[in-house]
């Protein structure tokens, strides 16, 4: 896979700073402008943090051509995205204090 400089970014800083963990911590596709860093789950794990207003900004460019696309992006990120368990390291999405 060739990746973005944007995600090469991403992948450096995980492995400068997770380097035991790096091939463990999962990222989302299509969510690179979204990840802010790296947080700690419940179990201990490391795992990628997003942005949810900037999943939502993302997934909302993606609905445009829909009736009603932020709710689209709404409802597509609870189910598709939030929703999903991909494991230990799955990723954490948290809302950000503006």
């Amino acid at each position: 896979m060739k990746l973005s400089k944007h995600n090469q970014k991403i992948v450096d800083f995980i492995e400068a700073g997770y380097s035991d963990y790096s091939d463990k911590i999962l990222l989302a596709d299509g969510f690179d402008d979204a990840f802010i860093g790296v947080g700690e789950n419940s179990e201990g794990n490391p795992v990628a943090v997003y942005s949810i207003e900037k999943c939502l900004d993302i997934l909302a460019k993606q609905f445009e051509d829909e009736e009603d696309p932020e709710g689209d992006a709404i409802d597509y990120f609870e189910f598709n995205v939030r929703g999903s368990y991909v494991g230990e390291f799955t990723p954490m999405f948290i809302n950000i204090l503006s």
